[in-house]
């Protein structure tokens, strides 16, 4: 009997350490492999798109003001009318 519990108890060691072998294999190829695939996604991932300028204060205002003295005009000469006018003076000064 003692011959029988030494060799169970042997197997048990062999397969608690085999499981702890295959474990921690699997845990490191798991680490490299997602290591790898952040890689390749940065590698093949379109570069980050640039932010638009701000816009400059003073070029804003003097494209405004061209703009209405254009929509004056077109009044004064009578092609938009008083509502017409209106409309597309509240819509340049809302931008």
């Amino acid at each position: 009997m003692p011959g029988l519990l030494r060799g169970v108890a042997r197997t048990a060691v062999v397969a608690g350490t085999a499981t702890a072998v295959s474990n921690r294999v699997s845990r490191r190829q798991a680490g490299r492999w997602a290591q790898q695939d952040v890689a390749a996604a940065e590698q093949y991932a379109p570069p980050p798109a640039a932010a638009p300028a701000p816009p400059v204060p003073g070029d804003d205002m003097s494209g405004k003001i061209a703009q209405l003295k254009e929509l004056g005009q077109l009044k004064e000469q009578g092609i938009l009318t008083e509502e017409e006018f209106a409309a597309q003076k509240s819509r340049i000064l809302a931008s």
